[in-house]
């Protein structure tokens, strides 16, 4: 224990003899400060901007024409992971319930061998909801593209998302800067494996969206035709 502080006395010695050493370590802690800072502040942005927005109970929510679900993970076999089957639950809860009248569901098909959207779009039907109310969307790489893809592409004016508390902040902030009178309905109905992780990634993914949505103003990856959800049902 004396010998590891007396190198540790050692190197704070050689260190105040080391005047660009200092300097260097002063500027880069600084760097590290700054950029706490402003992960900190743009994720309390995007938070405060949807927290008015945000309903944990079917009965707060005020009536909406569509549901939005993001995706998430889909195991082997097209099988919603537990968290996207909460979402799902959640959204099949407020439908019944006359909440809304349509479902859209958006979520990851970017290549043939991995489809979140048809394993959304197949669990609704399995549980009871008529197929020509479901709308798909194939393109929904991230929150951003679901939430401008269902303004531009599906034409949604009004939604009520359906996602996890932690995830639905951000759903909410994005959905209502493209432009959809948006609220959002909490999901979580139990614990998750890995919210830990995911809560932790949040911070960061929250800071991107504050600088695509008023620094890069980032478009989606795509658009194509439009597919209104009050037109002919999707097939």
């Amino acid at each position: 224990m004396r010998e590891r502080l007396s190198r540790i006395i050692g190197w704070l010695a050689t260190l105040r003899k080391r005047t660009w050493l200092r300097r260097v370590l002063i500027v880069a802690t600084a760097l590290a400060l700054l950029v706490c800072l402003v992960i900190w502040a743009t994720g309390e942005w995007v938070r405060c901007a949807g927290d008015p927005w945000i309903y944990a109970t079917f009965d707060a929510v005020p009536e909406k024409t569509v549901v939005i679900v993001p995706g998430a993970s889909v195991r082997p076999g097209g099988v919603p992971s537990v968290m996207l089957q909460d979402r799902l639950e959640v959204a099949r809860g407020l439908y019944n319930r006359g909440g809304v009248r349509r479902i859209l569901v958006s979520g990851d098909n970017r290549t043939r061998h991995y489809n979140e959207t048809k394993a959304m779009r197949q669990w609704l039907v399995d549980h009871g909801v008529p197929a020509d109310h479901i709308y798909s969307d194939f393109a929904g790489f991230r929150t951003l593209d679901t939430m401008e893809r269902a303004a531009q592409v599906f034409k949604v004016r009004d939604a009520v998302i359906c996602t996890q508390a932690f995830h639905l902040y951000r759903s909410v902030f994005l959905a209502r800067r493209a432009g959809i009178d948006a609220v959002g309905l909490i999901s979580d109905r139990r614990p998750y494996r890995r919210e830990t992780q995911a809560q932790a990634r949040e911070y960061f993914a929250r800071t991107l969206a504050f600088a695509d949505a008023y620094i890069f103003r980032t478009p989606p990856h795509f658009l194509g035709p439009a597919i209104p959800v009050d037109g002919p049902p999707q097939r």
